[in-house]
């Protein structure tokens, strides 16, 4: 499939691990000039040298942290250095605690709907105006499956990824007019078999505070967490397979797709 993205502008935010790094290195391997987003300047020069040793056109790693509002303003003057841009990928987020909600503090919900959500309209916000006047774009959110049903234990992180689901499908409705699709990918749970696809950052690191908070939760309540069924021998998606996705909402064969929430989750949601 020829998906046209080569020399096109591609911002890519928490490209360092996991998801977003294979979301990266996707689109060097089609020729795309890539703006790296993340916090770990290590695992942001790895990425960009991954990137061009698999073909991108152009490749610059933008050290941000999207939990502060002028960061998306310097991510874009960077990304408009390089020529228009034409992909925006809103991969940034997480889970900041698990528990269940009637535990909860809610001095601590605020966490969970700055990464997940928050940041993610304040980066949409300032790409925004350049894609209108160049009537043209696409914007790619990463939701999750725990938006669309809901994760036991993770209300505020459901909640926020259902918002993502939403805030989707509203922008679609406002900027077609403007020629830019709006789409979304939602994982079921993601994980590399690849040791550097793990940054300071990521919560798959054995060192990781989220795992450190859930081993204290109640094991009944683990146990739950997980979500029974699955048609796949594999319970778990690869990050490449999220990429994937990712890569055919950009391309120009999906121009006539828009507003669209894809899961890509291994039949957990049959």
């Amino acid at each position: 499939m020829d998906t046209q993205l080569a020399g096109k502008v591609v911002i890519v935010t928490g490209a360092t691990a996991n998801i977003g790094r294979a979301i990266a290195l996707a689109f060097a391997a089609e020729g795309a000039q890539l703006v790296v987003v993340g916090r770990d300047e290590n695992a942001g020069a790895r990425v960009v040298a991954q990137a061009l040793e698999r073909g991108a056109a152009g490749a610059e790693f933008v050290a941000a942290d999207l939990l502060d509002p002028a960061s998306p303003g310097r991510i874009v003057s960077a990304a408009q250095a390089l020529g228009p841009i034409a992909v925006l990928v809103n991969n940034a987020g997480g889970n900041v605690g698990a528990g269940l909600f009637v535990d909860s503090d809610p001095d601590d919900w605020q966490a969970d709907i700055d990464l997940n959500l928050l940041s993610l309209l304040r980066m949409t916000h300032a790409v925004l105006p350049t894609m209108v006047a160049a009537k043209g774009g696409r914007i790619i959110n990463i939701g999750s499956t725990a938006g669309l049903v809901g994760d036991y234990m993770l209300s505020l992180y459901s909640t926020a990824k259902a918002a993502v689901h939403g805030f989707t499908k509203v922008l679609a409705k406002e900027l077609g007019q403007h020629g830019v699709t709006v789409n979304c990918v939602a994982p079921y749970g993601t994980v590399s078999e690849d040791p550097e696809a793990f940054s300071s950052g990521s919560r798959f690191r054995p060192d990781s505070a989220f795992f450190a908070r859930l081993a204290q939760a109640d094991p009944a309540d683990r146990e739950k967490m997980q979500r029974p069924g699955g048609v796949l021998e594999r319970k778990l998606a690869r990050p490449e397979e999220v990429a994937a996705a990712v890569i055919y909402f950009a391309a120009d064969s999906a121009a006539f797709v828009t507003g669209q929430v894809l899961a890509v989750e291994g039949g957990t949601l049959l």
